[in-house]
């Protein structure tokens, strides 16, 4: 009787550590040096500098309702160490944001992207050495894409979905594949993902396998392009193809991506807009109440989706400016992992708003 009660004791202790949601320890980094911030720009890892670059905001400060026009940068931007500031390091050869951001091997290699001229199929790699930048360019996409997401496996650049012009009806249903030792070789045009065409998902890597997450497809209403939030997942594992997981409890479009691998079988999403209010967002504006900050837990073993707490910005840095600006969770963002930390640099806190502060978040146990 004595060993039955102290093995239920032990069954619980052991579901109840189990169950225990990751202890997350949230920061920041100097802002950008912008007033307003910047979305969608390039970011990763280079030498040991992190950097940001590109992205796109309302240099005035308003919205698409106020009659303010949508700008995109060229400014990049290089941080050396956790407690220094930015320093503007060099230019992008255009203009550019809104395409994929990988690290590899001491590069930041940019995928795709968009600007005033529409969408592009350039692919560049930035090297950060001796202070300075320095820009090589890849072998370009088989088609102009933004919008899209990606990651690598082992030595393999994948990248899902997106919209190939920045007018087009319809998202893009579209697989490609890079090697990234082999670069010169070009790109392969890969089966898609047994589902709808997709943008703005979030792409993942664990284990030798490519996870593709929710995004949003595109429904012609009357001639107009209306977002149809997706909850459906997939992996792909090379060799064997595409399986089917199990559907996400809500969206996480243009979530901070990729997905943050976890222990050993877990992948961390870091909010995402849901779609709740994505119909009315041209009706509330200013009244906005910001993106999901909802942090969600795939168990890649047990095919699973669990919440693992929020989002905690606090009232940080640009609480001065803006206190409730510095309560929302940023989307259309990347996420890079930089001194132990997931760093997440600026983004969209809600529709046409952006932020300059960059939040950190230790991880306990995530995968370096």
């Amino acid at each position: 009787m004595k060993t039955n009660i102290l093995l239920t004791a032990f069954l619980f202790m052991a579901i109840t550590v189990s169950a225990q949601k990751p202890g997350f320890k949230w920061g920041q980094l100097a802002s950008i040096p912008d007033e307003h911030g910047f979305a969608g720009s390039f970011a990763g890892i280079s030498n040991g500098a992190l950097i940001v670059a590109g992205g796109a905001n309302f240099p005035d400060g308003g919205a698409p309702w106020t009659g303010s026009k949508k700008a995109w940068t060229d400014k990049i931007f290089v941080l050396k160490k956790p407690t220094g500031k930015w320093k503007l390091a060099a230019t992008l050869p255009q203009p550019l944001g809104y395409g994929v951001s990988i690290s590899y091997h001491n590069k930041l290699i940019c995928v795709g992207g968009s600007n005033t001229g529409g969408h592009v199929a350039t692919v560049f790699a930035m090297n950060y050495i001796n202070g300075k930048i320095e820009i090589e360019n890849w072998p370009e996409l088989p088609e102009a894409l933004a919008n899209s997401c990606g990651a690598v496996v082992g030595h393999t650049l994948y990248i899902a979905g997106g919209l190939l012009s920045p007018d087009a009806k319809n998202t893009a249903s579209v697989f490609w594949s890079l090697d990234l030792d082999k670069p010169k070789s070009g790109w392969k045009n890969l089966a898609t993902w047994p589902g709808s065409p997709r943008m703005l998902s979030v792409a993942g890597s664990l284990n030798g396998t490519f996870y593709l997450f929710s995004g949003t497809d595109l429904e012609d209403k009357a001639g107009v392009a209306h977002r149809h939030y997706l909850t459906d997942a997939y992996a792909h594992t090379p060799g064997t193809g595409w399986k089917k997981l199990a559907d996400l409890p809500r969206a996480v479009v243009a979530a901070a991506g990729p997905a943050s691998p976890y222990h050993k079988n877990q992948l961390l999403i870091f909010g995402g807009d849901d779609g709740a209010l994505a119909d009315n967002a041209a009706a509330l504006k200013e009244k906005h109440p910001g993106f999901s900050g909802d942090i969600l837990s795939y168990n890649t073993t047990a095919n699973k989706w669990t919440s693992a707490g929020r989002i905690k910005t606090n009232k940080l840095s640009d609480a001065a400016e803006n206190p409730n600006k510095s309560l929302w969770a940023p989307v259309t963002t990347t996420s890079v992992l930089w001194h132990g930390a997931l760093v997440i640099p600026g983004g969209e806190v809600r529709p046409a708003v952006r932020t300059a502060r960059v939040l950190t978040v230790h991880i306990p146990s995530a995968i370096k």
